[in-house]
């Protein structure tokens, strides 16, 4: 435990890519596999449940620190971060424990789920006495599942490959699931992920999925795009779905949905169980599920004759139940958009042109012969700017806009483009004029900094007699380092009332925020639901007042 508490310290401490990875190489080559495997587990994103009520464990320091409630409070708001602030507040302790870190894992800290308060109150302190400063922190991040720290999965990927002297590509397949709620992360799989390459390693994949290849954000103006792409005919353009990227495998007579978020989501789809009958083993496909229903006289431009891509929001609806009832498989049907193939009767097909992997795709698909097994279309054009003419539909579709991907260019791990070239070519964000309400401190290097705001718009036109603000969105990213320093500033002068972390502040701030997506929503005060929200520049220019309302939020909807 005191080994990766020392390994986080200096990834904390550092922004240098070089320092990260060097410090990850020498802990992997220290560390025993049964330590390696949870901390490659927790350092590529893998985090498990909350462990223990975030109030235990507030009311058991404030117990054993001897502080008054209010005073642990405020040092809470003074640090910004639970776990450091009861390091900080505990007494100091001598490091006397000589576990590693799956041995705290495994035997000290996951029994505690489920445990009473009254048990908590007799172990955790206990635990907690064995542990200097450094480890106790660490200790209460991963029981509160808030760990977090600046390492990127690829990084990871790379100290490991650098370490067992293998590709790193070979190691980014291999690490694919590794990090799902449903694995348990064992000496067994780490050695795995360092092993030497064998040749039967692809016979025994199971149902483990490839790497996703991800896009670059593609922004210059179309008439740009014969100079830095060559012409329309070497690229193969499809619409840009909003739904979830995901796999579909099928090896071994079953049958494996996986989501880009590396999450097995078979059991969320159980209209894709007769797939297992009409794929061949040996197939990997890659595409897009979204919620479809059926539109009068096959209106969708894009699929004729065929049902209609629906919002995001209600294939989210779906997603938020924990059981799938009859009613909301009826309600939100799905299919999977098909636009790659990865496998065939057992064969990697990575390395075959994007030409030859759609032509075998759309013979899949066609011979599969399934309602929810489609193939996204591909889109013709002239030129440029002609699909840039076709592009303004977006919207009208319920798409994001268009992707476009280099006819030979092979699948590739991440977003890279030693493999050839995929470009998003997203339409430009809704937008409105909101009103800074509310602010809380962010995270890591954020943490004494209020960086996360609640945003608001009017419910009323100017000329209303009365208007009132009402939050809408939430966002944290968009502005300079430089602008969040000044933010931070006028947040604390302005504060009029604290929930908490929470500070109500004065309206005076106004921001364009920008977002992919937009509907109704009943869990909402506003009625409305955005997707992905952002700052996208603070406008200084305008006051409170000029903000925009709820017309202008319920116009956007249409």
């Amino acid at each position: 435990m005191k080994a990766f508490a020392e390994l986080y310290a200096e990834l904390d401490a550092t922004t240098s890519s070089n320092a990260k990875l060097a410090a990850m190489q020498i802990y992997f080559a220290q560390a025993s596999p049964q330590d390696a495997a949870w901390a490659v587990y927790f350092l590529a994103g893998g985090r498990p449940r909350q462990l223990v009520p975030v109030r235990i464990l507030r009311e058991l320091a404030v117990t054993v620190s001897g502080l008054q409630p209010w005073l642990f409070e405020e040092s809470y708001q003074a640090v910004g971060d639970l776990a450091e602030t009861i390091s900080l507040v505990l007494p100091v302790a001598h490091h006397r424990s000589t576990e590693g870190l799956a041995t705290w894992i495994e035997d000290k800290l996951l029994p505690l789920r489920g445990e009473s308060p009254s048990v908590l109150a007799q172990q955790l302190p206990t635990l907690w006495s064995q542990l200097d400063r450094a480890s106790l922190m660490l200790c209460i991040k991963l029981i509160t599942g808030s760990f977090r720290v600046g390492v990127y999965r690829q990084l990871v990927t790379r100290a490991l490959a650098a370490m067992a002297g293998l590709d790193s590509k070979r190691v980014a397949q291999r690490m694919v699931g590794y990090t799902d709620l449903s694995n348990r992360p064992s000496a067994a799989s780490y050695l795995k992920l360092i092993a030497a390459e064998s040749g039967d390693e692809h016979a025994q994949r199971g149902g483990q999925p490839y790497p996703f290849f991800l896009a670059h954000a593609l922004s210059q103006p179309a008439g740009q795009f014969e100079a830095l792409l060559g012409p329309a005919s070497q690229w193969l353009v499809e619409w840009k779905w909003d739904g979830i990227r995901a796999q579909v495998i099928k090896r071994d007579g079953r049958l494996w949905i996986w989501s880009r978020g590396e999450e097995l989501v078979t059991e969320r789809f159980p209209e894709f169980d007769h797939l297992v009958h009409g794929l061949p083993d040996g197939t990997v496909i890659d595409g897009e599920i979204v919620a479809w229903k059926s539109a009068p006289h096959g209106t969708d431009a894009s699929l004729p004759g065929i049902p209609a891509v629906q919002p995001f929001a209600l294939l989210q609806q779906r997603l938020g139940r924990k059981t799938l009832g009859k009613k909301i498989l009826e309600e939100v049907p799905v299919v999977i958009l098909a636009y790659d193939l990865l496998e065939w009767h057992g064969a990697d097909w990575r390395n075959q042109s994007l030409a030859k992997r759609r032509t075998q795709l759309e013979t899949v698909v066609a011979t599969c012969n399934s309602p929810v097994l489609l193939a996204s279309p591909v889109l013709i054009g002239e030129n440029w700017l002609d699909l840039a003419q076709q592009r303004e539909a977006s919207r009208s579709l319920g798409v994001e806009g268009m992707m476009l991907k280099a006819r030979d260019s092979l699948y590739g791990v991440g977003r890279t483009k030693d493999m050839g070239a995929w470009w998003k070519w997203k339409v430009d964000p809704f937008s409105v004029d909101a009103v800074l309400i509310y602010a809380q401190r962010g995270n890591g290097r954020r943490a004494n900094l209020y960086s996360d705001y609640t945003f608001a718009v009017w419910d009323g036109p100017p000329d209303a007699s009365e208007r009132t603000l009402v939050p809408f969105a939430k966002a944290y990213s968009g502005l300079t380092d430089e602008e969040l320093r000044q933010v931070d500033s006028i947040v604390r002068k302005t504060t009029v009332e604290k929930f908490g972390p929470v500070n109500s502040v004065k309206p005076s701030l106004v921001f364009e925020l920008g977002f992919e997506g937009i509907a109704l929503s009943k869990r909402h005060k506003s009625g409305i639901a955005v997707r992905f929200p952002r700052m996208l520049r603070w406008r200084q220019d305008k006051s409170v007042e000029d903000a925009d309302d709820l017309g202008t939020l319920q116009k956007l909807l249409g």
